[in-house]
């Protein structure tokens, strides 16, 4: 389903024709490991989002709750939730709502639908106003990590309702950082806009949901340097994915730029797979993305 790719190692650095040594040590350029880390920022990112999305609509679709959501269609068994007011209780508008959700334990987390192994405790908190068009949708991670990788960090959704179409666009502002389990650390700082495309006829059916997303940020890494990146062809969310136990990411591109130098991170055609195509100076090299 990929572009052309050379059979070479993640970790291989791909140089840039006519620098110098010194000018590597000063510009640093693309690596396909680096590639690596930023679809695993990405995968992590929308797991998060689809859990806190969900969450918010079984408010909004069932204000009282039942005793526990842990049946909700994108969480696991080993997922526990509760709400403040306790579920049971009906909600007002202009209620304050916060759900806190634990995934496993200290030392053994969840697996999530689609494969991702996720522990540690996510934090909602809202405003219950059914009738509104627009809602502010804080959340914020506990020793919470995405396949090993610690998130940390503040962030908000704004989700605006479509006064025609009926149809929500979420604006998810980062402002975050990424552990990986060697212990680099990166920062990134910027949003994404994701809007649904097809499923919203059936709210009770999480499967059949597709998602466009778009939008920018900046990724700052463990050296200190910094990289733009920007979704020039628009990312597929394809939740039916899960099904096959893959990514939900299948498709759209990333173009990344970094002290005048561009790169590319392709996720593909649409097919549910975890793969995507890294390109820089017409070389190709598949990355591997998921669990």
């Amino acid at each position: 389903m990929k572009t052309k790719i050379l059979a070479y190692g993640l970790a291989v650095i791909l140089s840039i024709v006519g620098c110098s040594k010194d000018d590597k040590e000063t510009n640093p350029v693309f690596s396909a490991d680096e590639a690596q880390v930023n679809s695993k920022i990405d995968l992590a990112v929308d797991d998060v989002a689809d859990i806190v999305e969900n969450q918010f609509n079984e408010t909004q679709n069932s204000p009282t709750g039942r005793s526990s959501e842990t049946s909700s269609s994108n969480l696991p068994a080993c997922a526990n939730v509760v709400r403040i007011p306790a579920f049971g209780t009906p909600l007002t508008p202009g209620t304050a709502v916060t759900k806190t959700i634990t995934f496993g334990n200290e030392t053994t987390g969840c697996t999530l639908a689609n494969g991702n192994v996720v522990r540690g405790v996510i934090v909602i908190t809202f405003t219950y106003q059914p009738n509104a068009t627009t809602h502010l949708i804080n959340y914020e991670f506990v020793d919470f990590f995405h396949n090993q990788i610690k998130l940390n960090g503040n962030r908000t959704f704004t989700r605006t309702i479509d006064a025609q179409t009926q149809v929500p666009t979420v604006v998810m502002n980062m402002n975050m950082t990424a552990t990986f389990p060697d212990g680099r650390i990166f920062t990134r700082v910027g949003n994404r806009t994701r809007t649904i495309t097809s499923g919203f006829e059936t709210p009770n059916l999480l499967n059949d949901n597709i998602y466009q997303v778009i939008g920018n940020w900046t990724t700052t890494f463990p050296n200190a340097t910094i990289q733009t990146s920007t979704i020039t062809e628009p990312l597929l969310v394809k939740m039916s994915c899960i099904a096959q136990n893959k990514p939900l990411l299948v498709q759209g591109v990333i173009t990344f730029f970094r002290n005048g130098n561009t790169a590319t991170l392709d996720y593909g055609t649409g097919e549910c797979d975890n793969l995507a195509v890294f390109t820089i100076n017409g070389n190709s090299f598949n990355i591997v993305i998921g669990n």
